[in-house]
């Protein structure tokens, strides 16, 4: 770039008092008002963070050593920072602005970091784990939007460990995606299929993000879940599990997760549910209804709590394309 068509002010001299405002003030010269912003808000508060610790240049180094040990571990099906962001609950905080949901929908949960695009689609019926040692659970449920309307078409995509407490993607020398399936929902919004009861397990903690969890005495255990996702043009995009009530884990989820209102009870199947879905009496059947909310309402709720929240700030904010900006008209 030819420093003759650049305009900017002189960079020199700087100190604790005016860093700040300076650098701020040189992010400020792209089109870009979202980033802009972004960044303003980003520079301010990592550097009153540094100035609220007395942060030293040890604890600056450990720091950057750390981050780089993250960016590191991550390999094509192992994403260290989604788990780093799991664990310092920033994944569940940026689904629930991002996606809010008004009374009486399905509430979000974490993506997590094994989530695959490997998945296979399925028919309902069909068997999503092909693990033996695990104890058969029949999954049936519906998709309705909040009026109790059947949304037919909508795309689930599942995925759960095996009896271990491991996901596919974690075995080196597995030959294809097991424990995970993608399937539709039919005219009445429902859709079926075979699993095996979930078990709990930890979130993988031999690297840095475990590391991190030892150092502040942190298991690194989640309760026992199934991850539903649900996509449908003009439907809120889902990110959510259901959680078994009674796991030893439940209060304590490694990666904040847990909602009441997504914990569930797995019951024995009777003798109608055993004849219809072809399942042995008594074995086990886990069933749901998701609720799904319009595009629209979502994005009508997310725009009304955005001005709120920032409103409670004191922050003059106007909205672009769904985000807020600085209001300097």
């Amino acid at each position: 770039m030819d420093p003759s068509h650049v305009h900017l002010p002189p960079m020199k001299d700087l100190t604790i008092a005016n860093i700040t405002a300076n650098t701020v003030l040189i992010n400020s010269q792209g089109p870009s008002p979202r980033l802009t912003y972004v960044l303003e808000r980003l520079v301010t508060h990592l550097h009153d963070f540094a100035r609220e610790t007395r942060l030293s240049t040890a604890e600056w180094r450990a720091g950057i050593d750390f981050l780089t040990a993250v960016g590191q571990t991550c390999t094509a099906v192992r994403q260290e920072f989604i788990l780093l962001s799991d664990i310092l609950g920033l994944s569940l905080l940026v689904d629930s602005i991002d996606h809010p949901k008004p009374a009486g929908s399905t509430e979000g949960s974490v993506l997590g970091p094994f989530h695959s695009h490997e998945a296979a689609d399925m028919q309902h019926g069909d068997a999503v784990s092909h693990d033996p040692q695990g104890a058969p659970c029949l999954v049936v449920c519906s998709v309705r939007d909040v009026h109790g309307a059947p949304v037919a078409g909508v795309k689930v995509d599942v995925w759960e460990t095996d009896s271990t407490g491991h996901y596919d993607v974690q075995y080196a020398e597995r030959e294809g995606p097991d424990g995970r399936c993608v399937l539709r929902s039919d005219a009445q919004g429902r859709f079926w299929f075979r699993a095996i009861k979930p078990v709990p397990y930890p979130i993988p903690h031999d690297g840095p993000v475990g590391q991190l969890l030892k150092k502040v005495h942190r298991h690194p255990y989640r309760p026992a879940h199934m991850h539903f996702m649900f996509e449908k043009e003009g439907w809120d995009h889902l990110i959510t599990a259901l959680y078994l009530r009674g796991d030893p884990y439940e209060t304590s989820d490694a990666v904040f997760g847990v909602k009441q209102s997504l914990v569930v009870d797995l019951q024995p199947a009777d003798e109608e549910t055993a004849a219809r879905y072809g399942v042995e009496k008594g074995s086990l059947v886990l069933k749901h209804d998701f609720v799904l909310v319009t595009s629209e309402a979502a994005r009508e709720l997310r725009d009304q709590r955005s001005k709120e929240a920032l409103a409670a700030l004191g922050r003059k904010v106007k909205l672009l394309d769904g985000l807020p900006v600085p209001d300097v008209d």
